[in-house]
């Protein structure tokens, strides 16, 4: 597996990846309204891509296939962490995970973390903060917003 940076042409993979493991790898812990509402297809890629430019993103690719990624804004806000439901489990999103961390210089990071992630960022460290409800497409989603505070360099 090999880490790289975020491009604009590597955009609608990522969306589909992003589509793909929701409905996929989250399936045990949310319902499909839950799913649908939270990745139904439609993604804005010129928003992504934006939203993608601006941050610390990475993408991970096994054989030339993008397996995985994820992104982090300068303040330390870990926005996306996805992973192809074939590689689950094979360390991609440690990996990412960890590139990210090193990246960021904010002293902490902070995620909102779903019900299937929880168990993966608490094994990193993460504390949770507090469980929230959020709404998508008038669709209520359980997740947590959890937080590692990070040395300093």
């Amino acid at each position: 597996m090999e880490l790289r940076d975020y491009k604009s042409s590597d955009c609608p993979a990522l969306a589909e990846l992003f589509y793909h493991t929701v409905h996929t790898v989250n399936a045990g812990d949310y319902s499909e309204e839950q799913r649908n509402a939270w990745a139904d297809g439609q993604v804005d890629l010129a928003e992504w891509d934006r939203s993608l430019c601006a941050h610390i993103a990475v993408v991970a690719e096994e054989n030339g296939q993008i397996v995985g990624f994820g992104d982090a804004d300068p303040t330390g806000y870990l926005d996306r962490l996805y992973v192809h439901k074939d590689f689950q489990g094979r360390g991609v999103a440690s990996a990412i995970c960890a590139a990210l961390e090193s990246a960021v210089d904010a002293g902490r990071i902070v995620t909102h973390a779903s019900i299937t992630a929880r168990p993966f960022f608490e094994g990193r460290g993460y504390q949770v903060v507090r469980e929230q409800q959020v709404l998508r497409h008038g669709v209520f989603l359980k997740n947590y917003v959890m937080e590692k505070r990070l040395a300093p360099p």
